[in-house]
């Protein structure tokens, strides 16, 4: 497998060096997006994802926002927190993995349908040969869908996100895949709206993005 470089060292570069597995040591049973945006995430992948397939929900924690009235061939889970993982009841298995240390997957070459991202991109300090492997593994006319908002844990972010916009990260994102050898993907930007009473009032949500690839029929 061929990784082609994108980022400079130094965009790589994050104010807390220390190893991500010591800062996700601890469980978090919370939301890190609002309602707004989970709920656009959750009609995305009814959208997209067939219930035949076999899902990869890369970088996961104690949920997977998929729709719960539908059910998949397999959900197979990644992640950092052992516990979180443990908890999530769409995964069907689970493995552990620092991808910052090893960006090697434990999966065969075209054994996955849809890899699913939700605010773990701005993490990962290898993206290139994230993406590289994420091509590996998918099967032909897969899909990745990377989705996230303008959130993040700053002192774990690489210096390429915490210096760009909104347009920057799309444009991150894309970029990336394509040098890796996924197709021009299809950008999504939206803004939400609140839920329950600020939404009536037009309150707004977390703003959603996404970028979604579909691996070449070969």
């Amino acid at each position: 497998m061929t990784v082609v470089p994108v980022l400079k060292d130094s965009q790589r570069f994050k104010l807390d060096a220390t190893d991500d597995a010591i800062f996700y040591n601890e469980p978090r049973f919370v939301h890190h997006l609002d309602a707004g945006f989970r709920a656009r995430l959750t009609a995305l992948y009814r959208e997209r994802i067939p219930p035949c397939a076999q899902v990869l929900d890369l970088m996961s924690s104690w949920v997977s926002h998929l729709p719960e009235d539908v059910s998949y061939d397999n959900v197979i889970g990644h992640g950092l927190n052992a516990e979180e993982l443990s908890a999530n009841p769409r995964l069907d298995r689970h493995w552990v993995q620092n991808l910052n240390r090893d960006q090697v997957l434990p999966l065969e070459d075209d054994s996955v349908d849809v890899t699913l991202i939700v605010a773990g991109w701005e993490d990962l300090q290898q993206p290139e040969a994230i993406a590289a492997e994420l091509l590996r593994v998918t099967r032909p006319n897969g899909a990745l869908i990377c989705a996230f908002s303008n959130r993040m844990f700053f002192s774990k972010a690489p210096q390429i996100w915490t210096d760009g916009d909104d347009r920057d990260h799309l444009t991150y994102v894309a970029t990336v895949l394509m040098a890796q050898g996924w197709p021009k993907p299809e950008i999504i930007a939206e803004q939400t709206r609140g839920q329950g009473v600020m939404g009536l009032l037009g309150g707004k949500g977390d703003p959603f993005f996404a970028v979604v690839a579909n691996k070449p029929r070969g």
